[in-house]
C-alpha cells in the first residue's frame, strides 16, 4: 500500500472545484520537495495530470503568471475542457511553440511555488503545503541545481521572499506535508485547524 493512499481517498470524495475537477495544489518554498510529492501523490491517485507552474513561469516573469494560468488552464478546466498552453523553456528563455494538453480528469494536481496564492484558491479543492522552512529548502535546492545556477537561486530567493511576503499560502493550506525517512508525514493545515 502507498503510505499516499488515505490522501488520494480523501481527495477523490471531495467536491469538484474547477468545473468537474477537483484541482489540488502543492505550494512551498523552492527545493521543499513539492515535485516528487506531486509526483508521488499522482501514482496514488492513479496517473492524475499534473500542472507544474515551472512550465507558465519565466525567467521575466517568475511570479507574474496568474493571466496565463487562467486563460489556458483554470478557464478550460472549469469549462470541462482541456487545457493547453506552451511550456517554458528554461534553457531557450521562451515558451516552446508545442501545446502541452492536460485533461479534466476528476483530480488534477497543481504544483510550484504560488501554486496556494489568493488568486487560485476559489478554484482549489485542497492546498498542500510542503512544511520545511525557506532556508532549508533553498539550501537543497541549490545543491540540487549546482553552482551554475547560484545567480539564479540569488534572484529567485528574494523574489520568492517578496511573493509570499505579499501572498502568503502557509495560513491557508488545508494539509501540511512533510517528508520522513520513510514516506509523508502530514496534518491538518491552519485553515482546517483555525
Amino acid at each position: 500500500m502507498n503510505s499516499l493512499d488515505p490522501l488520494a481517498a480523501r481527495l477523490r470524495a471531495l467536491p469538484p472545484s474547477c468545473g468537474p475537477v477537483r484541482l489540488v495544489a502543492v505550494d512551498g518554498h523552492a527545493g521543499s520537495g513539492k515535485s516528487t510529492f506531486a509526483a508521488r501523490l499522482s501514482d496514488a491517485l492513479g496517473a492524475a495530470p499534473v500542472l507544474h507552474l515551472d512550465d507558465l513561469a519565466s525567467h521575466e516573469e517568475l511570479f507574474d503568471w496568474t493571466g496565463r494560468l487562467r486563460s489556458g488552464v483554470t478557464g478550460p478546466l472549469s469549462r470541462g475542457e482541456c487545457a493547453r498552453f506552451a511550456p517554458y523553456d528554461w534553457t531557450r528563455r521562451r515558451f516552446g511553440p508545442a501545446l502541452y494538453e492536460l485533461p479534466p480528469a476528476p483530480v488534477v494536481l497543481m504544483e510550484g511555488v504560488g501554486a496556494g496564492r489568493r488568486a487560485l484558491r476559489p478554484f482549489l479543492a485542497h492546498l498542500f503545503w510542503m512544511d520545511l522552512s525557506a532556508a532549508r529548502s533553498w539550501r537543497r535546492g541549490r545543491e540540487r541545481d549546482g553552482t551554475e545556477q547560484s545567480a539564479f537561486w540569488d534572484g529567485w530567493t528574494a523574489a520568492e521572499a517578496r511573493h509570499f511576503s505579499s501572498d502568503p499560502s502557509r495560513p491557508f493550506a488545508d494539509t501540511l506535508v512533510r517528508q520522513g525517512r520513510e514516506g509523508y508525514e502530514w496534518r491538518p493545515g491552519l485553515r482546517t485547524t483555525a
